[in-house]
């Protein structure tokens, strides 16, 4: 069991401290550590190894305890050298396979895996919604509302069906829009839709020029309708207040900073772009993440894809003393069967 960087005692003394503080969320002693350990040594030399693991960084000490806990740099050496990963369970396989269902839209998909992260682990579940440029435009219909008000239907990729609103300037026949959608369709099927607005942009600066006002009036209905899609880099989080069980009173304190840190979006996203260049779970223990808000929490996530391209990532937030054992396969199988779902 020896890593290189520490002795096979120390190892095994390691590896049952983080084990118990994980279970118990409490500093870990040496007398626990001589009964659990099942080494055939004094509590002597397991105070010295202690010491030598703390004076190394692996341990700190509470000052409000004579035990020891384990600091992200111990948590890195015992998620990369000792963790043990369990099989799934049946059941939890059973609860993926039910809701990540192909027949879903990609909207569904999303809100189903943050929704089934969060629940089986017990911790924040979050998957980042598509990237646009992974979007297509398949088809859009206008139909006419009562005043200056056009109900858009817009299919995206194979089978998701966005419905929403929107406010015209003036009031268009079901012809009009009929014939609109229809020149819409013509020129931008298939297409992504960040190119698309790009094009229909330029395409209502040229009809201007040109006095062409009902290629610009079917333009604007398009723009409108493409405008209120959903911006880039955005994600669904649930299980955020699981977060709160168990937190210590010095713990809250940090928790409203990450809570506030999740509304303002910018340094998860951030992090969760670097995750997309990656490939497989990736672990972000305490300050690993590089920001100050995540001091005391680890992030595992796993970029998800349609079998050509990634999409985007998903993944579990929960404190540093997780149970690493089993989030790292729920969010690996996780990020497997939203994939699979997505490539059909």
């Amino acid at each position: 069991m020896a890593t290189g960087e520490i002795s096979e005692r120390a190892s095994v003394l390691l590896k049952t401290l983080v084990e118990h503080h994980i279970r118990d969320g409490q500093p870990v002693g040496s007398s626990t550590l001589l009964r659990s350990a099942g080494l055939p040594v004094s509590a002597a030399t397991i105070r010295n190894v202690m010491s030598d693991l703390e004076e190394r960084g692996y341990l700190h000490s509470p000052h409000t305890s004579a035990g020891r806990v384990p600091t992200a740099r111990g948590y890195r050496l015992f998620v990369d050298s000792l963790l043990q990963v369990q099989p799934l369970e049946e059941q939890a396989i059973s609860a993926l396979r039910a809701e990540l269902n192909p027949d879903k839209s990609s909207t569904q998909l999303v809100q189903a895996a943050s929704l089934l992260l969060s629940n089986i682990t017990a911790q924040a579940g979050l998957v980042t919604v598509p990237r646009q440029e992974a979007n297509q435009l398949r088809q859009v219909e206008f139909l006419p509302l009562s005043g200056e008000r056009v109900l858009v239907i817009l299919v995206v990729n194979e089978r998701e069906v966005q419905n929403r609103i929107i406010h015209t300037q003036r009031a268009f026949t079901e012809a009009e829009l009929r014939e609109a959608a229809a020149m819409v369709n013509q020129r931008y099927a298939g297409q992504p839709l960040n190119q698309v607005k790009g094009r229909i942009l330029q395409e209502m600066e040229e009809a201007r020029s040109q006095i062409d006002s009902y290629l610009e009036a079917a333009l604007d209905l398009a723009n409108r309708a493409l405008d209120q899609d959903p911006k880039e880099d955005e994600y669904v989080m649930a299980g955020e207040s699981r977060l709160l069980g168990g937190a210590t009173v010095e713990e809250m304190a940090r928790l409203r900073e990450l809570f506030d840190s999740f509304e303002q979006k910018k340094d998860l996203l951030h992090l969760l772009e670097r995750c997309t260049r990656a490939e497989g779970v990736q672990i972000f223990i305490g300050e690993e993440s590089g920001y100050e808000v995540f001091g005391n929490y680890s992030v595992v996530t796993a970029p998800y894809n349609d079998g050509t391209r990634t999409l985007g990532v998903l993944g579990v937030i929960g404190p540093t003393r997780m149970a690493y054992a089993e989030v790292i396969p729920i969010v690996d199988v996780t990020a497997r069967m939203l994939s699979s779902a997505l490539s059909v």
